[in-house]
């Protein structure tokens, strides 16, 4: 009965000293940071690996280092040509400092939240809907560049932001499906207006030679005689008759008066 006795006296103590080094003994990852308050004021950053608090007295806020995937809910967005589009992305962000990202901000994950949805709205409402299709990474840049800059004083590093998804009303894709197929339009009708300009420009340059030399201008009427016979079943082919000779007749005629 003694030692039962004595083993009801040492109970309480014993439950004592097992609480006192469950609050007093604390592992931290390798990716863990703990923020040490004692009595309230911020005394160091500790970890990983054990760590020994004065129960009661001090207290530990752990902070994880890893990259945070933070998904942004869908926005409506009105771009700068007034289309009315939803876009979603996707942040990519890690805590550097643990003291500021636990003293300077109540809810880092919460704020880096907000404040992704009011950048990516304010962002693309700067730009057009084709800007937004075809210059995501100058987007997405722009958009990283401004967290990062905003969340320093919170200890929060923006590594990437990726716009995920454009979406645009059906009546819309309509719109943008008739302004492509009239793109290609005009730049079939500039390519064929350009090579006619040119097939012209050649023709001037061959007239211009043929003019220059008079012998060229007789080896073209014979080519074209010869391309004729391979091609008509006729023995009788009509051509212009070269003003040229033309004037050679007349000067052979004038010889023969004056002599």
């Amino acid at each position: 009965m003694e030692i039962l006795g004595n083993i009801g006296f040492y109970t309480p103590l014993l439950l004592l000293v097992i609480i006192f080094l469950w609050a007093a003994i604390k592992i931290l990852r390798e990716y863990e940071r703990g923020v040490i308050f004692t009595l309230g004021r911020f005394t160091g950053v500790k970890g990983p690996g054990l760590i020994i608090l004065i129960p009661f007295v001090q207290q530990i806020v752990r902070t994880d280092l890893r990259t945070v995937v933070l998904d942004v809910p869908t926005q409506d967005v009105i771009s700068r040509d007034n289309v009315s589009v939803k876009v979603n992305a996707v942040v990519y962000f890690r805590v550097l400092d643990p003291q500021s990202a636990v003293i300077q901000v109540e809810d880092f994950i919460a704020a880096t939240s907000q404040l992704a949805q009011t950048t990516l709205r304010s962002v693309l409402g700067k730009h057009d809907l084709d800007e937004m299709l075809t210059e995501r990474d100058k987007l997405n840049e722009d958009i990283q560049e401004i967290l990062d800059k905003q969340t320093d004083a919170w200890g929060i590093k923006v590594a990437n932001v990726e716009i995920k998804h454009v979406d645009i009303d059906e009546s819309m894709i309509r719109a943008i499906a008739r302004q492509a197929e009239a793109e290609r339009e005009r730049r079939a009708k500039v390519i064929n207006a350009e090579g006619e300009h040119q097939a012209a420009n050649r023709l001037v340059d061959a007239a211009r030679i043929l003019n220059e030399v008079p012998e060229a201008m007789q080896l073209r009427y014979l080519s074209t005689l010869n391309t004729l016979a391979n091609e008509q079943n006729t023995s009788t082919v009509i051509f212009p008759f070269p003003m040229n000779l033309k004037d050679w007749f007349d000067g052979m005629k004038k010889d023969k008066k004056e002599g």
